[in-house]
């Protein structure tokens, strides 16, 4: 007999795609990729993954190519952030747990959530949604110097901007428009905010259970590029409490609440967490690996099990901390090796050492979760110590671009 399918729609490139696939296999399941172009993701012949060429832009597509998969089909998820109502909607139609893919879909819109947020009470910066650079620069002396300007449908920090001038916020939001990365739909709405300058956060959920809080270190400003992840964050623990609770409310206010959940928060000075945004989807970055180093739980796991009907209890089994570094592109050109992998991966603490990028593969810095080419993922007994494990297995690693050959 046939093992059921898992049905991915879509995928990561790199990281958690893979590792769906793999939890799927732990649970008897036979998974299954719905993807236009499967020889994106290069772990689908690494690990001979089944696959269906599928426009998944289309829901009745994806539902079609479901049912033409024959069998039993366990469940239907994503594990990429732009397909995940895509695949909710899927799921609902073959009577297959799901989270709402009308609730999904307006998360998705930057715009709505801070609507939808505010209109609930939960704490967030001043906004305001703007179709032309005009609108966007008379918005940011409504709100006040500096601000923040965001495209209203995009992730991982694509084409986010910190503004100190109207000329900064018109030239922010012409290259929101202008479609700056592949990995961004079309742009005709900008969102502007209130500059939130408090340290940054991120809540990681499984349905309104709060797994725990990530520390988030970013680059430099005027960018919002993630270099590094701590968990779980050294937080005193009523802080923890708060972030906690305000990221369960911010799920509950837009209809979520089934699933992972990504909750990106930020103290304003001297108050409460102002919710950032809302993720409907477990957090990339390799944060759940983080969080499965840490303590025990492996985020993915859930979620797959989830989806294939399976749930299973949230139980720590470890009480570490991990800590996450990502080695990133600094110029253009192309990539032609990466130096130090193997003396990286043998110090004290380093359980993981990654090159995600392909050697050979033309590098543009984009200011973006793009610009990774690798990541180190430590993990001690202290905070501290899973922290310098990492920064010091990072300092090996060495990238050599070749330039003017992007």
């Amino acid at each position: 007999m046939t093992d059921p399918w898992l049905v991915l729609v879509e995928s990561n490139t790199t990281g958690s795609g893979r590792l769906f696939c793999s939890c799927a296999r732990q649970l008897g399941l036979r998974p299954v990729l719905l993807a236009r172009d499967p020889a994106r993701y290069p772990y689908v012949a690494a690990d001979d993954i089944d696959y269906r060429v599928t426009d998944t832009g289309a829901d009745a597509a994806v539902l079609a190519a479901c049912r033409d998969l024959g069998g039993q089909i366990a469940g239907v998820t994503s594990s990429s952030e732009y397909f995940i109502a895509a695949a909710a909607q899927a799921a609902r139609a073959l009577g297959r747990p799901h989270s709402a893919p009308e609730a999904v879909r307006a998360c998705r819109d930057k715009h709505a959530q801070r609507v939808a947020l505010s209109a609930a009470g939960v704490g967030g910066p001043a906004f305001a949604a703007a179709r032309t650079p005009d609108e966007a620069a008379a918005a940011a002396a409504a709100i006040g110097y500096p601000v923040v300007v965001k495209p209203a449908s995009g992730t991982g920090s694509i084409a986010v901007r910190r503004c100190e001038t109207p000329a900064q916020v018109r030239a922010a939001t012409e290259h929101a428009f202008a479609g700056p990365d592949p990995a961004l739909p079309p742009q005709h709405t900008v969102l502007v905010e209130e500059y939130l300058t408090g340290a940054e956060y991120s809540a990681e959920l499984i349905d309104e259970q709060v797994v725990g809080i990530t520390a988030k270190r970013l680059g430099g400003e005027p960018y919002f590029v993630e270099i590094g992840h701590d968990f779980p964050a050294p937080l005193a623990a009523a802080d923890a409490k708060t972030i906690g609770e305000t990221a369960v409310a911010a799920v509950r206010a837009l209809g979520l609440g089934w699933g992972g959940a990504h909750v990106e928060l930020r103290f304003a000075a001297g108050e409460n967490p102002c919710v950032v945004e809302v993720n409907p989807r477990l957090a990339g970055g390799m944060i759940p690996r983080a969080v499965q180093e840490a303590i025990g739980i492996d985020m993915i796991f859930h979620v797959v099990a989830a989806a294939a009907g399976r749930p299973v209890p949230l139980r720590p089994a470890a009480a570490r901390s991990a800590s996450i570094r990502f080695l990133v592109a600094r110029e253009a050109g192309t990539l032609t090796e990466v130096l130090g992998v193997a003396d990286a991966r043998q110090m004290a603490g380093v359980v993981e050492v990654a090159i995600t990028a392909p050697l050979g593969q033309p590098v543009v810095p984009r200011h973006s979760f793009r610009d990774r080419l690798g990541y180190v993922i430590a993990a001690a007994a202290e905070a501290g110590q899973a922290a310098d494990a990492a920064d010091a297995a990072l300092a090996r690693l060495t990238a050599h671009i070749t330039k003017g050959a992007s």
